[in-house]
């Protein structure tokens, strides 16, 4: 399946999902980011699709539209957000229905939106985490496709607690990928299910196990 990822910043994500075995056939950024130079090391092809503007006369829909042409011409068959800072609008949605993920650092539905880690630290509450889930044109409110866990420990920070859910996604998400375009391939028969959680293995390293593999699971 050609994956199209879509990305605004320093590619850590875009690197996760090389190193994980997801060859994107495509990577598109909407501003000048070192996620493009990502790109080029691994000989992916890599365009800039840059927005008219940051300000409230931006013109979310044509700018869909032309990332939408420029997606369908180069045979894109599933979207990967990877810290993409442009929402997307109708248009998209419209041609790649189903077709969009996106991580979020958070357990949606609680948190949605741009600051989750800090409103999750603000509202006190002892577990947090990461989930990867279907993009729709509502933010942050698409069918979830996995979930992972991550408690909040005393002393935390915005940037200790994000790194530790950092962690998590750049092991959850490109499984996640993988599954849901083997999963797109098969015709979707049944529903989708990632059969696995990422756990420590014995020298503290995160890794993916299976469920069954998982003691008390």
């Amino acid at each position: 399946m050609r994956i199209g990822v879509l990305a605004s910043g320093s590619g850590t994500i875009l690197e996760a999902i090389l190193e994980n075995k997801v060859r994107p056939a495509l990577v598109v950024t909407d501003r000048p980011c070192r996620a493009i130079e990502v790109a080029e090391a691994a000989g992916i092809p890599s365009l800039e699709i840059s927005r008219s503007s940051y300000r409230q006369d931006f013109d979310r829909e044509d700018y869909s539209r032309r990332l939408a042409s420029v997606l369908e011409d180069h045979g894109i068959e599933l979207v990967v957000m990877a810290g993409y800072g442009t929402i997307l609008g109708a248009a998209m949605h419209d041609r790649f229905g189903g077709r969009i993920l996106n991580t979020h650092p958070s357990l949606l539905p609680s948190f949605p939106g741009w600051h989750a880690v800090e409103s999750a630290l603000s509202f006190g509450v002892k577990v947090t985490g990461c989930t990867v889930h279907v993009a729709t044109l509502e933010v942050d409110a698409g069918p979830i496709l996995a979930q992972e866990a991550v408690k909040i420990l005393p002393g935390d920070d915005r940037e200790l607690l994000h790194e530790r859910i950092k962690e998590i996604e750049r092991i959850l998400y490109p499984a996640t990928i993988k599954a849901y375009s083997n999963y797109l391939a098969g015709g979707m028969t049944e529903p989708f299910d990632l059969g696995m959680k990422v756990v420590k293995n014995d020298q503290g390293e995160l890794v993916l196990k299976r469920y069954e593999d998982c003691e008390g699971f």
